[in-house]
């Protein structure tokens, strides 16, 4: 639909609202720039605010709490059975949503950003068509594609509102809490809502095709959520595919393939999360000369820059680790490039959290990619059952590893399985973006009881001199 002919001219044209694309408005504008940002929704924020990152973690808090009142019965406090109401929790999940939504409209308007709700489709390098919106074309000295990613739908299955057979979009609904779930896929979004749905009430059951949980993850790290998992979801089936997953009037009927053979299993409710594709299709870009790989993700340089002059891109839609975060730190990197500064993207560690309870969190080098690389590290561990603070918390499944260059003792990699994961996480980070050594982050004065010091101790260990833990020396990677 059409709903107008006026035709507008800006400086620098923003497609998505999600956080690669307020990012780089809100940089551009900062830096003088006339900005106006399109989006479908009236509001900036994106599928990460909407359908994703904030509704998925704010259910996911509310599934820590339910997990904490029944371990808390055998520590000396007792709480009734939880009651579980679904209404409430969608609820509380549209206030968080609203009140950030509002906070980002403000930051929109506060700058001078131009707000406009429609779908922008290129008809030229230099101008785009405008559908379901007032303004009908819009020119532009320069563009930043920040459209982000859709949800992958297996051969023959449509995800449909209020349908069974859910995405991670109609999961984070919370149509209801169904007797019996079946999740496939075993990365962060599947193991994340199928916990939330799990601590709700329902029988979760997990496929993975491949032979663990987020397989991209080194095992080490991963295993203290599967133990965790093991005990809370009814059924977990690994090296298994669906064959046929066939949505009927009360059930999902799946027909399931693994190594002893083929199994038919009915559940109340199936969640798909296999991966998301790039949403750079319908944008018109055969119309201009930005490029796409095979797979549909947009080519750009290190300035985000495609093959068009006039036209950068971001987050998901260029593919690598399809993070948020590095959505926002690429949207700033273009706005600074399209200003002229001397702006790249050249992060040495792009943290990654998986939000269970016990979340895991990485950055920089893994130990499994070092191996695949043929690269020489040492490798140490601190596990967690000889941290006070974990103790405390009933938290001494946690573990906390560092990958360690031999000679110098730089830090290339740490990672971290256990609660408070998505905040210890960020020493890491600084550690391997400053070249840090292991010496150094010995040395740091970590207060005493916290989780933090197990990140001192794993760099004690490679000194082999680590105040809890006796007699360890780094590891080899094999």
């Amino acid at each position: 639909m059409v709903m107008g002919e006026l035709s507008q001219e800006t400086e620098v044209l923003v497609i998505g609202g999600g956080p690669g694309g307020y990012a780089a408005a809100f940089r551009a504008a900062d830096l003088g720039l006339e900005v106006t940002l399109v989006d479908t929704a009236p509001r900036p924020g994106g599928v990460c605010l909407y359908r994703g990152c904030i509704p998925s973690k704010t259910f996911l808090h509310l599934a820590e709490l339910v997990l904490d009142a029944a371990a808390a019965a055998g520590r000396g406090i007792r709480f009734g059975a939880p009651r579980i109401d679904p209404e409430g929790l969608r609820r509380w999940k549209a206030q968080v949503i609203e009140k950030m939504a509002e906070g980002l409209t403000a930051l929109a308007r506060r700058r001078n950003v131009q707000l406009i709700q429609g779908r922008a489709e290129f008809e030229s390098s230099a101008s785009v068509l405008l559908h379901d919106a007032e303004i009908r074309r819009l020119r532009f000295r320069h563009a930043v594609i920040a459209t982000g990613s859709r949800p992958i739908a297996p051969p023959g299955v449509e995800f449909r509102p209020g349908g069974r057979i859910m995405s991670s979009t109609g999961a984070l609904a919370l149509a209801d809490i169904p007797e019996s779930l079946l999740v496939i896929g075993g990365g962060y979004v599947g193991l994340e809502l199928g916990m939330v749905y799990a601590a709700f009430g329902s029988r979760v059951t997990l496929v993975e095709r491949q032979e663990r949980i987020l397989a991209g993850v080194d095992g080490d790290l991963a295993r203290p959520l599967f133990e965790r998992l093991r005990g809370l979801f009814a059924a977990m089936h690994f090296r298994t595919r669906v064959v046929e997953l066939v949505e009927e009037e009360e059930s999902v009927r799946a027909r399931l393939s693994g190594e002893s053979g083929e199994i038919e299993e009915r559940f109340s409710r199936a969640l798909v999360a296999v991966g998301r594709r790039p949403a750079t299709e319908g944008l018109g870009l055969e119309k201009t000369g930005v490029e796409r790989d095979e797979r549909g993700f947009i080519r750009v340089d290190a300035r985000m820059a495609t093959a068009e002059p006039r036209i950068r891109a971001v987050g998901d839609a260029v593919g690598g680790l399809m993070l948020a975060h590095k959505a926002s730190a690429e949207g700033k990197v273009a706005a600074e490039a399209i200003a002229g500064k001397p702006a790249q993207f050249d992060a040495r560690a792009v943290p990654a959290v998986v939000y269970t309870d016990p979340q895991v969190a990485w950055c920089g080098l893994t130990e499994e990619e070092a191996r695949r690389l043929g690269i020489e590290v040492q490798v140490t561990r601190f596990p967690w059952r000889f941290s006070g603070r974990a103790v405390t918390l009933g938290a001494s499944e946690g573990l906390t590893k560092l990958i360690v260059e031999p000679g110098t003792g730089r830090i290339l990699g740490l990672g971290v399985c256990g609660r408070h994961a998505e905040g210890l996480i960020a020493e890491g980070v600084l550690a391997v973006e400053m070249g840090a050594l292991a010496e150094d982050l010995a040395a740091i004065l970590h207060p005493h009881p916290t989780l933090s010091e197990t990140e001192g101790e794993a760099a004690e260990l490679f000194f082999g001199n680590a105040v809890h833990l006796l007699g360890k020396t780094p590891s080899p990677a094999r």
